[in-house]
């Protein structure tokens, strides 16, 4: 005879929703940070109720567990650094999650334009390291297009972007190869 397992908390949801509600919760932000919208979402994908959510997550709010301010800072600092995003991109990112505009624009303060420009050009030294043939115009012109596509996905401005990859291609053609 085999014992059953106790449902999970979000599975019993009828019985009683918030401390299904609760577990969600504990079980999201214990993966990773989480902005209220995304918690939210969450919520409503197990079909707990509305009213249950929002006061289950204004418990959370008021206990400083769900904080989208804090979020949003981590977000930015999190994919400014790791991934070289640029602010567009970021405030896309946080759009998507639920963060509002002003909110957003306080998290991408901590990004400046020197920050942003830097990272730009790390990503665009990373490519032209292998490159070759940049001497012939057409080659060149493939590369700045390709590399200035690049940061445009990442959030750049194309003036930023195609003055960065101007620079990077003029300091690679001027540093001696290693074979002379």
């Amino acid at each position: 005879m085999t014992a059953s397992k106790p449902p999970a908390p979000e599975q019993d949801a009828d019985a009683d929703p918030a401390a299904a509600a609760r577990a969600i919760i504990l079980r999201q932000l214990t993966a990773s940070p989480k902005s209220r919208l995304q918690l939210s979402r969450k919520l409503a994908e197990r079909n707990i109720p509305e009213d249950v959510a929002e006061a289950v997550l204004d418990r959370f709010e008021a206990a400083r567990l769900v904080d989208d301010a804090d979020f949003a800072d981590m977000w930015v600092r999190s994919r400014s650094q790791h991934r070289k995003l640029a602010r567009g991109a970021l405030r896309r990112e946080l759009a998507d999650k639920g963060i509002d505009p002003e909110t957003a624009a306080a998290a991408l303060e901590q990004v400046s334009d020197e920050d942003e420009a830097a990272a730009a050009r790390e990503l665009v030294e990373r490519k032209v390291r292998n490159a070759r043939g940049l001497e012939d115009p057409a080659e060149r012109d493939k590369a700045v297009r390709r590399l200035a596509s690049m940061l445009a996905r990442k959030g750049y401005p194309p003036a930023v972007a195609f003055r960065i990859v101007g620079e990077v291609l003029d300091a690679a053609l001027d540093e001696p190869e290693d074979g002379d």
